[in-house]
């Protein structure tokens, strides 16, 4: 399996995993393209820059920066401010003693982050760039939290720092739900330490502390996210990319996604393994340029509701002339072709001036 995988992404050393990645392949769980690309450990940007549909995300420069000058801010001084905001957050005490543990550094860290979490005494702490590990498609990842409050409550939670404003109670839901997604993997991650060391891995909350700049200032604020349906779909779409073997399965022989290769060979190779494209791919994945441009013409780049809704008709061809009542349809796409002569009618009438 290792050789099959090597052949795919060309030889080379697979590409690392982060939060960021393994919370980017939830997105799309239905995707076996991404599932074997990101199995194999493919290099997916070289990929892209190669087939001519370079990824036109990521985080500026400008954003990076200020995210590390936040979060500096908000562990200055031992991290007191932050203790205070995550202690009211969850509606405990501040308590006395608290200790801030720094597991940064390059000795050893994964066994120090192990001891400190899960042989560490009774009294209340912060640990600060803790490194945890997870299973991702047969190969153990290192994941860094922005930082794990221990023992506030009674138990362990995430804290995610972010750099983007909640105004008036309100953030972005986009970047709340990636943050969420994100939280989710430290979790996960989090909990599977504690089971492997005898502990009750439901010490770890599923609900996450999010710090963020309030208004239009750079005062923190913490809020909860609950994170428990994230978990139950990033389970899930890991113990798909587990079983590696059942992926290949279906991919023909000979299947490469080596950056090196002909970029006309790397095309037809790629159409021969479905792709799930939605337009949300075009935040979350390298290769979502390249599967929009194949999928043009086609339901699926209309999102996944239209998807959804025509079930069974692919090509917006035929939408168009199930819904003109030119084309009988087929057994599976009778509810679908009466949806659309219905909507035809609807619109006819509405563009007669007959609302009725």
């Amino acid at each position: 399996m290792e050789d099959r995988l090597g052949e795919i992404r060309g030889g080379g050393p697979p590409r690392r995993h982060n939060a960021r990645t393994i919370a980017a392949v939830t997105g799309n769980p239905g995707c076996t393209r991404r599932a074997v690309l990101d199995s194999a450990g493919a290099d997916k940007p070289a990929l892209a820059e190669r087939l001519g549909f370079p990824a036109r995300f990521g985080q500026s420069r400008f954003a990076i920066t200020r995210g590390n000058a936040f979060e500096a801010q908000v562990k200055a001084d031992g991290g007191v401010e932050l203790l205070r905001l995550v202690a009211e957050r969850l509606g405990v005490p501040v308590p006395a003693g608290a200790t801030w543990i720094d597991l940064g550094g390059d000795d050893d860290r994964p066994e120090r982050s192990r001891v400190a979490l899960t042989v560490g005494g009774d009294g209340p702490a912060l640990f600060d760039h803790p490194l945890l590990g997870l299973e991702v498609a047969g190969r153990r990842v290192h994941l860094e939290p922005d930082l794990v409050a221990a023992r506030l409550g009674g138990r362990f939670h995430v804290v995610e720092i972010k750099s983007f404003p909640v105004i008036d109670g309100q953030a972005d839901p986009a970047k709340v739900a990636a943050a969420a997604i994100q939280s989710a993997v430290y979790v996960l991650a989090l909990r599977e330490l504690l089971a492997a060391e005898g502990h009750d891995p439901e010490l770890v909350s599923h609900e996450v502390v999010l710090i963020c700049p309030r208004d239009f200032a750079n005062r923190p604020v913490a809020s909860l996210l609950d994170v428990r349906r994230q978990l139950l779909v990033l389970r899930r779409q890991l113990a798909r990319m587990a079983r590696v073997d059942d992926l290949l399965a279906a991919v023909p022989a000979g299947f490469t996604a080596d950056p090196a290769a002909d970029p006309a060979t790397l095309a037809a190779a790629l159409h021969e393994v479905p792709a799930r494209y939605a337009p949300e791919c075009l935040a979350a994945c390298e290769l979502a340029y390249f599967c929009r441009h194949e999928a043009r013409d086609r339901t699926e780049a209309l999102g996944r509701q239209v998807r959804e809704a025509l079930g069974g008709v692919v090509e917006v061809a035929d939408v168009l002339a199930l819904a003109d009542g030119v084309r009988a349809p087929d057994p599976e796409q009778a509810e679908a072709a009466a949806l659309l002569r219905a909507a035809a009618r609807l619109r006819a009438e509405a563009r007669a001036g007959n609302p009725a």
